[in-house]
């Protein structure tokens, strides 16, 4: 029996009623995320927008990045329900920009705030588990988190498929606002309970600064990627670069970039491994719209399995919270290499899609091993009072790998479709950025631990 099955406490009716209501949240954010990546393909063909594919995964991103750092510092200071109710509003009249759009730039703003709502929802999820929840509740807490993403994983996609196909890809996000309302509504009462947890954070306004400043530099690499002329490609990149590591190094924990050992090291393999994770996952839909035919439908199924395995293996270890983080980081990212390698037959149109649906897993479930450790040792640096800082700061490194694989992946679609590189050698090179990363973060791991 595990430590945590033996000593669990009862909770009162608040706490399941907040429970329900976090949960409720994450539901929400992975329907919206999964319908949404399952139609992209769909409305960047008929809007002719694939040069603008991979800027709409990395706006999302970056919106997500300086909002999970506002909403952070705000829960610490104001508690959590404002800044919540705020990220819904923004969620809402991000979705119905998108589903009202005619051009995809508009989608791309559409995202944008759709990022910039959604980006509140986790770090507050952990802000809350952390103060409303005994110690040996809490790992259970984060599994019931990442369960969130199972139902949306399987009827998302078939959803998304069937409304895109018979009522127009608008709809997608349109049919998602009164979900949002309903989830802001309930998510948001037991919330009443919370106030801020300490005043007087006169560093709050620098930390928002330095977040909108890395997501400048991330946003101008990303743009600069896609540069049509290689001098304005080259000056924009380094620029962008110049411009969001001193911001980096003010929000993260000092030796970040070093991976040093204990948060520094947590977070910089969190960059990777969500790097690793979207290097592959956002670009087998496209694969299979542009290299297979598949439908709408079959787009989303194919990517299902991993967010299913992603969900098993939190679950797994929510109830090994007696392993040191390492090993399982380390067992994390060797499976996301696997799981790489295994999708990358998915490039050739005779490749059947049903084995890329059972092979892919494997990367999910590595994610899911190293994504509970890694959280658990995260948040045993946050002090009492710091929850938010600490779990902006995480969330901001998954933001962080996001954007940067989004942007990066996206440059080389953008590249294939007004050039000779070729769609299937463009999603190879992000298939191949996505094993570097997971390397990278192997070696990260070297310096994974929870606080003493």
């Amino acid at each position: 029996m595990s430590v945590v099955a033996a000593h669990r406490a009862p909770l009162d009716a608040g706490q399941r009623l907040l429970a329900i209501g976090l949960v409720l949240g994450v539901t929400l954010v992975a329907f919206e995320s999964t319908a949404v990546i399952t139609a992209l393909p769909t409305i960047a063909d008929e809007l002719g927008g694939d040069s603008l594919y991979g800027v709409a995964l990395a706006c999302y991103a970056l919106a997500d990045l300086v909002a999970l750092v506002a909403t952070g510092l705000l829960a610490d200071r104001i508690g959590p329900r404002i800044p919540f109710l705020l990220s819904i509003t923004t969620f809402v009249v991000g979705l119905t920009v998108a589903g009202t759009a005619n051009t995809m730039v508009v989608v791309v703003l559409g995202r944008t705030l759709q990022g910039a709502g959604t980006g509140g929802f986790a770090p507050l999820a952990y802000v809350l588990v952390k103060r409303a929840f005994p110690d040996n509740r809490q790992p259970t807490m984060y599994a019931l988190l990442s369960a969130g993403w199972v139902l949306p994983s399987l009827i998302a996609p078939a959803f998304a498929g069937i409304v895109t196909e018979h009522a127009g890809w608008q709809w997608v996000f349109l049919s998602i606002i009164p979900l949002a309302i309903a989830v802001g509504a309930i998510a948001s009462r037991p919330m009443r309970a919370f106030g801020p947890a300490r005043t007087g954070e006169h560093a709050a306004p620098r930390r928002l600064l330095y977040a909108l400043g890395a997501a400048g530099g991330v946003g101008a690499l990303v743009i600069g990627l896609q540069a049509d002329h290689l001098v304005t490609a080259v000056v924009t990149s380094v620029a962008g670069v110049m411009l969001a590591v001193p911001m980096l190094k003010r929000l993260q924990p000092v030796g970040f970039f070093r991976a040093s050992s204990g948060l520094s090291a947590v977070l910089a393999c969190r960059v990777m491994a969500t790097a690793t994770f979207l290097g592959v996952d956002s670009f087998v839909p496209l694969a299979a719209d542009r290299i297979h035919g598949a439908t709408a439908m079959v787009q989303g199924f194919v990517i299902v399995g991993a967010a299913l395995a992603w969900t098993a293996g939190q679950a797994i270890m929510s109830r090994r919270t007696d392993i040191a983080p390492r090993a399982p980081v380390r067992l994390g990212f060797l499976l996301l290499i696997a799981g790489t390698l295994l999708v990358v037959p998915v490039l050739w149109s005779g490749w059947p899609l049903w084995v890329t649906f059972l092979s892919w897993p494997v990367g999910g479930l590595g994610m899911g091993i190293l994504f509970n450790p890694s959280t658990l040792a995260a948040m045993s640096f946050a002090e009492p009072g710091n929850e938010g800082t600490v779990s902006g700061q995480t969330h901001f490194a998954d933001a962080l790998g996001f954007s940067l694989m989004g942007g990066i992946g996206g440059a080389t679609i953008a590249i294939a479709d007004r050039t000779s590189l070729g769609l299937r050698m463009a999603i190879g090179i992000n298939f191949s950025l996505a094993i570097g990363c997971a390397l990278i973060g192997l070696l990260a791991s070297r310096g994974v631990r929870r606080a003493t």
